[in-house]
């Protein structure tokens, strides 16, 4: 296997199912080169309940839980400039993009959504990156672990 991206989103599917939103399961992995630097997925912050009333009510969801781009940025405790953050299954929202970006990422890989309720962030999302020299690849490849199973 030659297609790292691939590889990685692949990883970025499986960290993405440890999430306990029950509507949304958002994976990101961080790598340098072939290696991986840090996982994260979306959740409340360590110590705090995930209880149904929080992960349901998307008012109060929105107002706790942590992206998953976020928690692979803290958990990674080191420098992550020139590093490559795969997400799945959409892109940063805006506010992701700013603190990938002074992270010190240069390279994001992810796919395309068409999302109407993040449609807008993913606009500045992309201007963002354009502006700040983070390139932005957009996979329409599935990856194997979406494709169905061999019979």
């Amino acid at each position: 296997m030659q297609d790292w991206d691939a590889r990685f989103l692949e990883m970025a599917i499986l960290v993405s199912k440890w999430s306990k939103d029950p509507s949304t399961q958002v994976g990101a992995v961080i790598t340098r080169g072939k290696f991986v630097v840090s996982l994260g997925f979306n959740g409340h912050p360590a110590g705090v309940e995930d209880s149904p009333e929080r992960l349901e009510n998307r008012e109060i969801k929105y107002r706790t839980i942590i992206h998953a781009e976020i928690n692979a940025i803290l958990s990674a405790g080191k420098p992550l400039e020139g590093c490559t953050l795969y997400v799945w299954p959409f892109m940063p929202c805006s506010q992701c993009a700013s603190i990938i970006i002074q992270s010190g990422i240069r390279r994001v890989v992810t796919v395309p959504s068409d999302s109407e309720r993040w449609a807008e962030s993913f606009q500045y999302t992309e201007q963002l990156f354009r502006e700040a020299g983070v390139e932005l690849i957009m996979r329409r490849v599935v990856p194997e672990a979406m494709q169905p199973a061999a019979q």
